[in-house]
């Protein structure tokens, strides 16, 4: 599913022509597997977001490769890197990235739009993801109205409307309070057991990392495993 061998990148700090090279990710090696969720643990600064946008594509790293799905994603054109993303990729952010003007519906439609989509389909495949996480009676409320968790529950109905294989969350509950983190982890959980959807989630929460099947922290740009503390 996904395969970076080797990844290195690092970021010039400094005055133009007296820049210094500070490394941000070292030999970064780490396999996916289709059906897992793997956590990645990181203080702020860590390069986990980093390493995240390069996984996606938004960046590409100054060494070493990435895969997904058996193609090289640093090798893609910029539209090309586009177009992948929307087919290959869904995106949960902390703080849900909602257009404020588009009704939960509209909000979860957008992506479909952009694949060209018919109407027909698109309401079809709009209202199946907003029953799969508890919000069709929200649909036609906008983000304003709605709370965190069912703002947050509309970002991952839009992330997976298009059927991505792989989910990328940075610190997916960041913004919400310890009970509403509770329920869209649980979430996370049923959407991975009842679809095998996989998920790499970018987090510095050790209670969203243990979601996870496998755990990694990243630590002066090194990539080490982990193990989970205690249960969610």
């Amino acid at each position: 599913m996904i395969n970076i061998e080797n990844l290195e990148h690092t970021f010039a700090i400094g005055k133009k022509g007296e820049e210094r090279r500070i490394p941000v990710l070292k030999g970064i090696t780490l396999e996916v597997k289709q059906g897992e969720i793997v956590a990645i643990l990181g203080r702020s600064g860590s390069g986990k977001s980093t390493l995240l946008n390069i996984l996606a594509g938004f960046m590409a790293p100054e060494s070493g490769s990435v895969k997904v799905n058996g193609q090289e994603t640093s090798a893609l054109t910029e539209a090309d890197s586009a177009a992948f993303r929307l087919a290959n990729f869904g995106f949960i952010f902390q703080n849900f990235q909602l257009m404020p003007g588009l009704t939960a519906f509209e909000n979860v439609e957008l992506p479909l739009k952009i694949k060209g989509l018919s109407s027909r389909e698109r309401t079809v495949r709009v209202e199946e993801m907003m029953r799969k996480v508890g919000l069709t009676e929200v649909a036609e409320h906008y983000p304003n109205e709605l709370s965190g968790g069912q703002q947050q529950r509309v970002s991952i109905a839009r992330a997976l409307v298009t059927n991505p294989p792989v989910l990328l969350a940075d610190e997916p509950t960041g913004s919400l309070d310890s009970e509403t983190e509770q329920e869209i982890l649980q979430l996370i959980q049923a959407l991975n057991s009842t679809l095998g959807l996989t998920f790499v989630i970018i987090t510095h929460d050790e209670e969203v990392a243990n979601v996870a099947h496998r755990q990694y922290r990243l630590h002066d740009g090194e990539l080490v495993k982990g193990e989970k503390r205690h249960a969610v």
